[in-house]
Formats: C-alpha cells, sequence, structure tokens
C-alpha cells in the first residue's frame, strides 16, 4: 500500500514538474492547482508552501522534499481523523446522559429531568420547543444525529 502510494505520488510529481527539470516550481505549482482544481491560489501561498519543504533551499521541491511534504500533509489529516473520533465519542457520552429511558433518544421528559439535574428546570412545554428546533424528522424526540447538529 505504502509502495503504491510513493508510486502514485511519483506520477503526480513528473505532471507537475512540466519543464521536466526534477523540481517543482511554486509557479508549476500554481499552475497545476489551477488547471486540476480550478482553484488560483495567490503567489505568496505557493511560494510558502513550496519553502516550507524546501530542505536544501533552492526555492523548488526536488522529489524528495515533494513526498515528504505530501506525507506530513497526510498525517495532518489523520491527525484531524482522531479529533473527529474523539469528538464523536464526547457527543455519545454527552447522548447518553440526555437519554435516559434507554430509547435511544433524547425524549422531552428525559431533557427536562437533566436541566433540571444541572439547575436549569425547563417546563414540559419549553422542553419540547427545544427539541422541535432540531427534530428534523418530526418524531418529536432527539435522535443522535439531531443532537450532533445540535451540538455543531
Amino acid at each position: 500500500m505504502v509502495a503504491s502510494k510513493s508510486g502514485e505520488l511519483s506520477t503526480l510529481f513528473a505532471s507537475l514538474d512540466q519543464d521536466a527539470d526534477g523540481r517543482i516550481s511554486a509557479t508549476e505549482l500554481r499552475l497545476c492547482m489551477r488547471a486540476t482544481l480550478g482553484e488560483d491560489v495567490p503567489a505568496e501561498e505557493a511560494e510558502a508552501l513550496v519553502a516550507s519543504a524546501d530542505a536544501d533551499g533552492d526555492g523548488l521541491l526536488s522529489e524528495s522534499e515533494f513526498l515528504e511534504l505530501a506525507q506530513q500533509a497526510a498525517w495532518a489529516g489523520d491527525a484531524g481523523e482522531e479529533d473527529d473520533e474523539r469528538r464523536i465519542q464526547a457527543l455519545k457520552k454527552a447522548f447518553g446522559m440526555y437519554e435516559m429511558e434507554g430509547q435511544g433518544c433524547i425524549t422531552p421528559a428525559s431533557l427536562g429531568r437533566m436541566l433540571g439535574r444541572l439547575g436549569a428546570e425547563r417546563g414540559a412545554g419549553e422542553c419540547r420547543a427545544m427539541i422541535c428546533r432540531f427534530d428534523l424528522d418530526g418524531d418529536g424526540v432527539l435522535s443522535f444525529d439531531e443532537f450532533k447538529i445540535m451540538m455543531s
């Protein structure tokens, strides 16, 4: 899998290296991003990206520098996935605190009980209104997915 990914990145590097000099300039990077992504990256951003990975200080990315940059980007993406998983786990724990009736949803009654425990007493009508704002399927209760939307 790693060799396959490395091969794909080498192919990408070759396509970015439009003048085939074995190095990618900020200009080549900008042109490729415009052509492939339709995104016009400012020259300063492209230069900063190249500079961030330019180990030998020549103002260009060699293939090894490009592969290192791609690997760092992949690690950053993995870290983002770990953060998302932690967030989901925290939301599940919070959902469980409100979902006291074992039904897999937050009802107006369970919301009222939890708010009372937190010192924020609310009547049944207020709890129904709070749920109604995020009750996307209109069933009068909050599912975990609706709770996630409410918490975002």
